[in-house]
């Protein structure tokens, strides 16, 4: 079962840039180690349960699904879902239509030497980037996650993802059948655009295509392809409104 979005990924030029940068807007942020892959992250924790990864590459990866996006210009570029039941959550996919990968065991080394595992199921494209990669653990999750959860900010936790898309209707169809519910109509005026709204645990998924030319996701569809585009974080006292995206290093985060 899913419980919710268990974090959100930024790709960044340099992790260090990226931790002075973040901690300046208010976050607390640990540092996280190294995966076997080519990338070191640093991680921003919220009471509802979910993050932000912050990840870099510490050796050039070209074959890595974050590389290409981070010459586009990084920021927010994946998602990833909490599951209770990898396998059956996997399989659920499947039969929705989405192309989906074999459960895969990864590592992070932390600072400290812990050595943190998990297993992943990964989107395969057209699918990757709009349906989510989901993450069971098998060391414990509270290892994984820093237990360092307030901000000067008061940020407490994700409000909703926008992921931008050109046709809804497909995307709609297969999350419907995994979600078991049928979404809700959702008329985004800020972006010019329409689409469907799934809530999973406590967080909302805004799957939406533009109407037309004059809305900012024709260009992101366009450079980009379907793809996350912005998220809210939920915050008990922060001024609301959209953080700097210079120093967000291209993520679109605003306050809520």
């Amino acid at each position: 079962m899913l419980r919710g979005i268990d974090h959100l990924v930024v790709a960044v030029p340099d992790l260090d840039t990226a931790i002075r940068n973040y901690a300046g807007l208010g976050f607390t942020v640990v540092p996280g180690g190294r995966h076997p892959v080519g990338t070191h992250n640093a991680l921003i924790a919220f009471a509802d349960g979910s993050y932000l990864e912050l990840i870099a590459f510490y050796e050039p990866t070209p074959d890595h699904r974050w590389w290409a996006p981070l010459q586009k210009g990084g920021g927010l570029v994946d998602f990833c879902m909490q599951t209770d039941d990898l396998g059956g959550d996997t399989a659920a996919f499947r039969r929705a239509g989405v192309a989906i990968d074999d459960p895969t065991p990864l590592s992070r080394i932390r600072p400290d030497g812990y050595k943190l595992s998990w297993v992943l199921s990964i989107p395969r494209e057209p699918h990757r980037g709009v349906a989510p990669f989901l993450i069971q653990d098998e060391t414990p999750r509270e290892e994984r996650v820093p237990r360092q959860m307030t901000h000067r900010n008061q940020v407490r936790g994700i409000g909703a993802l926008t992921v931008a898309v050109g046709d809804v209707a497909p995307v709609r169809q297969w999350c419907s059948r995994v979600l078991g519910v049928a979404g809700q109509d959702v008329s985004r005026d800020d972006l010019g655009a329409l689409g469907a709204r799934f809530a999973i645990g406590p967080h909302a998924l805004d799957f939406v295509a533009p109407r037309g030319a004059g809305s900012p996701l024709t260009a992101w569809l366009e450079a980009r392809g379907p793809s996350p585009y912005a998220a809210t974080l939920l915050t008990a006292a922060g001024k609301p409104g959209p953080l700097d995206q210079a120093e967000t290093l291209g993520a679109r985060f605003s306050f809520a």
